[in-house]
């Protein structure tokens, strides 16, 4: 059997080393398996998405010393599958319009935590939008901008309630949900966790290998392939890279960029190793300390 995996980064900024990290990740993976590498740009997201950064990240990648198997999937190039799991799952009526705002849910999770049983308020969607009319929602959808939320009680009777998933030591992990969670926004018709296990299933992704923040996500998707009927990846959740303090990197938080470090010179051969190196968690080096980089990484030759 092929197996295939893959790296998904979303363009919303410069690959730092973080991202190259969990690549390097991925790609030590798929040799060590004889797997098939894909790169998929999620770039759903057009009000944060940009092509200099989908751009950057092919060459940032390339210069990183990662290769994959083309094409590159584009997920903006692919709308119509997103749309046609929103159709399938509106059709098995397990989807409905929310049209509440971030502070209605708030101020309502407010008033229920007042209630004689507050102690029983535990989900972060207190369903407002969930048992609205047919009639009341048509209403509304033409004038309201809504998002598509997923009835996650009516799912779990479809599927069961033993659904579940497995990591990478083949140990199964029971599914927890505990809310109605969006699967279409408001600003971008569909969220990461519905395009995903589209893309997944269409490339014929095997086994997933990601960062360890993305593990509570896991059971969102494994309900949502039970009920589109796609098939159960192995998934492999590694641990992620850090700074001195210990803080995960991230793009917001101004984490060292593979394309500075290319043009600072810096070799990316030792970067590489460095990154893939036994024990590597963190990321020892602070803005500024392009000394320090050089002189443990070396310009390059």
């Amino acid at each position: 059997m092929q197996y295939h995996t893959r790296f998904a980064p979303s363009p919303t900024g410069l690959l730092h080393v973080g991202n190259a990290y969990s690549a390097l990740k991925c790609q030590a993976w798929a040799k060590k398996h004889h797997a098939e590498l894909l790169l998929r740009i999620e770039d759903i997201d057009h009000t944060r998405c940009r092509s200099e950064f989908a751009d950057a990240i092919v060459e940032d990648l390339r210069w990183l010393g990662v290769s994959w198997q083309s094409p590159v999937r584009f997920q903006s190039r692919h709308l119509q599958d997103y749309q046609q799991a929103i159709h399938t799952l509106r059709e098995m009526g397990l989807i409905y319009p929310c049209f509440c705002t971030r502070k209605q849910i708030q101020q309502e999770i407010m008033r229920m935590a007042s209630a004689p049983h507050a102690e029983d308020v535990t989900a972060l969607y207190p369903g407002i939008c969930r048992d609205l009319s047919v009639s009341e929602q048509h209403g509304r959808m033409q004038h309201e901008p809504f998002a598509w939320r997923l009835n996650i009680d009516k799912s779990l009777a479809i599927v069961g309630a033993d659904i579940n998933w497995r990591d990478g030591s083949e140990y199964v992990h029971t599914v927890n949900i505990d809310h109605d969670i969006i699967i279409g926004r408001k600003d971008i018709d569909f969220s990461y966790h519905l395009a995903v296990v589209v893309d997944d299933a269409l490339q014929n992704i095997s086994h997933i290998i990601r960062g360890q923040d993305m593990e509570d996500s896991t059971g969102i998707h494994r309900l949502l392939q039970k009920l589109l009927g796609l098939p159960e990846p192995v998934y492999l959740h590694h641990p992620l890279l850090c700074d001195q303090s210990g803080k995960r990197l991230a793009k917001r938080n101004g984490a060292t960029t593979l394309k500075g470090l290319h043009q600072m010179g810096v070799d990316a051969f030792k970067l590489r190793n460095f990154l893939s190196g036994a024990g590597a968690l963190c990321w020892p080096f602070a803005q500024g300390d392009e000394r320090e980089i050089l002189n443990m990484l070396g310009k390059t030759r």
